[in-house]
């Protein structure tokens, strides 16, 4: 029975060059788990609390010293010596630690890098991979449901990317792909670099920049509306030889970023600024579902605009994915009330939104109960660490939503899910 001997956190940086919290946790059989922590740009109201230093003389007040304190102090010394396997009792100790709602008295992010580093030492002292540990607490979480049987995530793949990832270029925050087909994830891979090939051909030929890209990889283009950055999609999978059977378009509005609480509209385009109630964007996504192979739209109302997401799920459930994430921000009890009023039928799964790894698998599990579809997700704000992609497969989530394939903290992803196929395929 490995115990945990040292813990130890560092600021490094992320994927946007912002500091971030890095966390080791060594045993006392010499088994290390590190961890990193991502941060987001558009952020739900309702996320758990990510602790900044504040200090504008260091970082423009980003730093996260703070969070490393909370970390190689109260965490550390409340943390040592105990088992390490035993991730749920060590998790709720952890929040007890904090005393807040959210976290915000440690951070979220120091509590999270302790979470997962756990996790990854757990897993080296035990000689298994990541997801062969994070299946069976995943088997343990989702108790009386069955447990989960390890596979691999359909790529949800970032073509354009626009809103608070791209400088605001279009309204919606990510178009993506998704192959739809089975295969070896090296086949879905090298269907997704193909479109993303003719993507940049035609936004090239367009005139239009084809080579810059935003925070996740995709292409960040100045387009005259956001129905112009579907097409331009839609028309690199007809470039690339597929159907939209084989491969299908979703999209994240991230809407609560277009929402004014006071008036209580939203505000389109940014060229044109269209400002339209709810009902009337209900009706613009009512077109777009027409007109284009959508399969899925996330946050296509604001976080607290319940009415419009229960009415629009009502109408369109049947036939398209409609995805939680500002909405929900991976909490439990947020998705209970979605569940209630039946406001979605997927849930995006963001680690540092609730700020542990057992709180994340309560929330997958109530996800599966109800029968919603599970999409574990990365940042914009990423780093190296690979966790999501152990994660998505352990618990035989839907769909994983990475960024796009190029920018090497989106890659390191995509590669660690083609190592753990082959580990699968030995197994």
């Amino acid at each position: 029975m490995a115990r945990i001997a040292s813990v130890h956190a560092r600021e490094v940086l992320d994927s946007r060059g912002w500091p971030t919290v890095e966390v080791d946790v060594r045993c006392d059989d010499g088994a290390l788990g590190r961890a990193i922590v991502p941060s987001g740009a558009s952020t739900g109201a309702a996320e758990a609390h990510e602790l900044r230093d504040g200090d504008v003389s260091r970082y423009d007040g980003r730093g996260v010293l703070r969070a490393v304190a909370s970390v190689n102090g109260e965490i550390a010394a409340t943390i040592s010596g105990l088992n390490v396997v035993d991730q749920a009792a060590i998790d709720r100790r952890l929040i007890a630690l904090d005393g807040t709602p959210n976290k915000h008295r440690l951070g979220a992010n120091a509590i999270l890098g302790a979470s997962l580093a756990i996790a990854h030492a757990a897993a080296a002292a035990q000689r298994v991979p990541l997801w062969k540990h994070l299946n069976r607490l995943a088997a343990e979480a989702f108790v009386p449901l069955s447990p989960p049987t390890p596979r691999m995530p359909t790529p949800m793949t970032n073509m354009i990317s626009g809103g608070a990832h791209a400088g605001e270029n279009i309204d919606f925050q990510d178009i993506l792909i998704m192959p739809t087909g089975a295969g070896p994830m090296s086949e879905r891979l090298e269907s997704i670099a193909r479109v993303y090939r003719r993507l940049a051909d035609l936004l090239e030929t367009a005139d239009l920049e084809g080579r810059l890209v935003g925070d996740e990889g995709g292409f960040g283009p100045r387009l005259e509306s956001n129905e112009s950055a579907i097409e331009f999609v839609a028309s690199a999978i007809k470039e690339a030889g597929f159907t939209f059977d084989q491969m299908q378009i979703a999209l994240d509005v991230a809407a609560t970023q277009l929402y004014n609480c006071r008036n209580k509209n939203y505000r389109l385009m940014q060229f044109v600024k269209i400002v339209m109630p709810s009902e009337k964007l209900a009706e613009f996504y009512a077109r777009l579902i027409a007109r284009f192979p959508l399969a899925s739209v996330e946050d296509p109302f604001a976080e607290d605009d319940w009415a419009a997401w229960s009415e629009f799920t009502a109408k369109h459930g049947n036939k398209l994915q409609i995805v939680g994430d500002d909405l929900i921000v991976t909490n439990p009890g947020r998705l209970k009330r979605v569940i209630a009023e039946r406001a979605a039928n997927a849930v995006l799964i963001k680690l540092n939104q609730i700020g542990t790894l057992t709180e994340t698998l309560e929330t997958i599990r109530l996800a599966r109960q109800a029968g919603f579809r599970t999409i574990v997700s990365a940042r914009s704000g990423e780093t190296e660490d690979t966790t999501i992609a152990d994660l998505a497969v352990a618990t035989a989530a839907d769909q994983i939503k990475i960024g796009s394939i190029v920018r090497s903290e989106r890659l390191a992803k995509y590669n660690r899910l083609l190592r753990i196929e082959e580990e699968l395929s030995a197994c």
